[in-house]
């Protein structure tokens, strides 16, 4: 029996031994990948580049399942990577579907190199049953690091359950106008909050890397780079900056995303900078990115975005040279679909690509497969997809998460929280009031609770709560996908703001949800999908609704849920108290009435400043001194200010103090603050530090976000909060673009908010 035993194990040190070295988990993920390109062909090699998404159709029969008699086909080499497996399918479905696809590259294909699966996680798996958590802008709102990274570490492991191993997140642009449509997939427009809050979901994505653990899937930080501010508003127009602001604002989240963070993936911008597009510059993916960043993993293009070099910038000829330029800047993969890098091989035997470039490509997306654990560990576990999608585990998460991202931009008169006991007939009106919306890149969660089932919920039979939908934004609203916006019908829009009226009439007190909807704020990913806006006011006749229901002098909250800050003047000034959810996920109706009625206390904060009219923008609060000076016959000052949030306590700074208030350009300091809850409930305060160099070689930002905490205090409790300040809070690009910190004197800040702020003065001796 005992040599039975010796015999058993020595056979797979046998086959260990003549299977090819890249098969061989005992070596290093290098010499596994060196041994694995050394057996290529050109074709394996060119597929590895390659995708399919739209063209799944080759591999699949009607009823979208794999079809291993079409497959040879198209994966007869192989494929780097196949787009959105989830769609149209469940847990289970989507990962019986990766499985049976990995089984087949692995065992019909000469080498069996492994397929990466990747999906859009950008606030939850957008998949059929994902758990849809509150959008990306309001997990910046929370700015709760740790929160935001237990969110994306569910995603995580519901997408990795499913057979995925990369998510097309974080967006780490920053939101600079409004008038955008995709500020809802940012986190925010401030650099230092993106890069914290960007960091964290790398954490949740990854875990400690570089190989993924069993539960992780790799991020991808995009749009690289300057995308959040875009000529004219629009989406993927240009974006002319000078290499300083570019260095010190907008690569800052991307640059704390490689360096700190280890992110393994990036994706390249539609837009261009000073003439060259994101998918063909090499200064971007190439000197910044990699050498002096020092980013190991690989890139991916956006969705046809090397077929656009030659369609829409026309600075190629056509697709096959937009797949030199691509490819020879430094971008390995292209999504979604097999497009322009479809003719990689012809290319290189024609001498256009060298085989140098190609196996360049190829080494980074292999080096990502085994990281991956896709070459020792393929496939996934069906039932276990079953049981962490969606799980209970998951929603009690969301409905935090929903909790903590609602902003209390006003509460006067004692308007919130509503007290049910003193309440006989509450109507909730609106075009959202008893809508489902979850923003951008979302599916079908399975069950989605709107403001008026939250509201119901909550207050059961003890009040009777009475709904009109008031007006429409758009008829009949809400497809974020279908490419036509229609505006409803103007006299059928009048009945229903007469009938609002006449609703709210018999209540004690309404509560007004407005805001947008996925089709009036979205990606104008073409001139025929548009969802970028000329305006910052609420579209159609929200503003008459408001205006009607608060004539009718009774107490009136208005619940904001969309996905841009929009210019709400006349609501800022006659409307008592004021919510801002954004998209808060699938229990955003649990969470708006938990804050609604007291049950939980508001503390998030804005991650944007919200302007007063279109006419102000930009609006970004970390203007240089000379971007201010005002305007005639209104205020300079925006409607609310970046980092502004109420809460139902009240809290008291004490001044703030340094530990050492002179220190050398290599020197630190640490600033304290006592902060008091002097009110009679707990509560959460976000408590922001921010800086400025009072005089400095080039011109710097008015302020700037360097710290920020969120702490709970009880009735009647104080702490001492500290911030540490070291030489990265302190710097900048000199006139010589050199990371330098000036001497001289700093003003540093503390705070609730970008505005109201106590100061004191640091000085950085010569």
């Amino acid at each position: 029996m005992r040599f039975h035993w010796i015999m058993v194990a020595l056979i797979p040190v046998c086959a260990q031994e003549t299977a090819p070295a890249y098969k061989n988990p005992r070596l290093s993920v290098d010499e596994r990948v060196a041994d694995l390109l050394s057996r290529m062909t050109l074709e394996e090699k060119a597929a590895q580049t390659q995708a399919l998404w739209q063209k799944k159709a080759l591999i699949t029969d009607a009823n979208g399942d794999f079809a291993p008699e079409k497959a040879a086909a198209v994966l007869r080499h192989g494929m780097g990577q196949i787009t959105r497996p989830s769609e149209k399918k469940g847990p289970r479905e989507m990962a019986e579907f990766t499985n049976a696809i990995q089984r087949w590259v692995l065992t019909h294909t000469r080498l069996g190199i492994p397929v990466m699966f990747h999906e859009e996680c950008l606030h939850g798996h957008a998949a059929p049953k994902g758990t849809h958590f509150p959008q990306a802008v309001a997990l910046a709102s929370t700015w709760n690091p740790a929160l935001v990274e237990e969110v994306f570490t569910a995603v995580a492991r519901e997408v990795r359950a499913r057979g995925a191993r990369q998510a097309l997140t974080p967006v780490l642009d920053l939101a600079r106008d409004p008038r955008w449509g995709r500020v809802e997939e940012t986190y925010g427009e401030d650099p230092y909050l993106t890069a914290q809050i960007g960091l964290a979901c790398i954490r949740g994505f990854q875990g400690q890397g570089p190989a993924l653990a069993r539960d992780r899937i790799f991020a991808t930080l995009k749009h690289f780079a300057a995308h959040g501010q875009p000529e004219a508003g629009t989406n993927a127009g240009p974006a002319s900056f000078s290499e300083r602001v570019l260095r010190s604002e907008f690569l800052y989240p991307f640059e704390m995303g490689i360096r700190v963070g280890k992110a393994m993936s990036v994706m390249p911008s539609y837009n261009e900078i000073d003439g060259l597009p994101s998918h063909a510059n090499q200064w971007l993916l190439e000197r910044v990115l990699r050498q002096e960043w020092g980013f190991q993993g690989f890139t991916v293009s956006d969705y046809e975005a090397i077929a656009q070099l030659a369609t829409l910038h026309k600075v190629a000829a056509d697709k096959d040279e937009a797949a030199v330029k691509a490819l020879e800047t430094g971008v390995d993969t292209e999504l979604p679909d097999i497009d322009a890098y479809g003719r990689l091989a012809d290319l290189v035997r024609a001498g256009r690509i060298s085989m140098e470039t190609l196996d360049r490509a190829v080494a980074r997306i292999l080096r990502a497969k085994f990281l991956a654990g896709l070459f020792d560990d393929p496939y996934t576990d069906p039932a276990l997809a079953e049981k962490v999608t969606n799980s209970p585990e998951h929603r009690a998460l969301a409905l935090r998460a929903a909790r903590e991202a609602i902003i209390l931009l006003k509460n006067e008169r004692g308007t919130l929280p509503l007290d049910a006991a003193k309440l006989k007939t509450l109507a909730v009106i609106g075009p959202n009031a008893d809508k489902v919306l979850l923003g951008g890149y979302s599916d079908d969660p399975g069950y989605f609770i709107t403001m008026l089932d939250g509201i119901r919920e909550k207050v059961g039979t003890r009040v009777k709560v009475v709904h009109a939908e008031g007006c429409r934004i758009t008829e009949p609203g809400g497809s974020w996908y279908k490419d036509e916006v229609k505006l409803p019908d103007p006299a059928e829009d009048a009945k229903r703001v007469a009938q609002a009226v006449e609703t709210a009439r018999g209540a004690d007190a309404v509560v007004l949800v407005l805001g947008g909807n996925e089709e009036v704020s979205r990606e104008a990913w073409s001139a025929t999908h548009l969802g970028d806006m000329d305006t910052l006011e609420l579209v159609g006749r929200q503003n008459e609704l408001a205006q009607k229901i608060v004539a009718l002098g009774k107490p009136v909250v208005v619940v904001l849920l969309g996905g841009r800050p929009y210019s709400i003047e006349w609501i800022a000034r006659n409307v008592p108290a004021i919510l801002n959810g954004w998209y808060l996920g699938q229990e955003t109706g649990r969470a708006v009435a938990d804050v609604l009625f007291g049950d939980y206390n508001p503390a998030a904060r804005l991650p944007v400043t919200v302007a007063r009219n279109v006419g102000q923008l930009p609006v970004y609060y970390y203007q240089r001194p000379s971007g201010r000076r005002g305007y005639l016959f209104s205020s300079k000052e925006p409607l609310f200010p970046f980092g502004w949030g109420l809460s139902y306590t009240q809290f008291e700074y004490s001044t703030p103090k340094l530990s050492r208030n002179a220190i050398a350009p290599a020197g630190e300091t640490e600033v304290e603050v006592e902060v008091r809850n002097t009110g009679a409930r707990d509560g959460d305060e976000v408590v922001q530090l921010y800086i400025r160099d009072d005089v400095s070689s080039v011109t710097r930002p008015v302020k700037e976000l360097k710290g920020f905490q969120r702490i709970h205090l009880r009735a009647g409790e104080a702490r001492t909060v500290r911030f540490r300040i070291t030489p990265a809070e302190l710097s900048m690009l000199d006139i010589h673009m050199k990371r330098v910190v000036e001497p001289g004197t700093f003003t540093i800040m503390v705070g609730p908010n970008s505005r109201d702020l106590k100061s004191l003065q640091l000085t950085v001796t010569p």
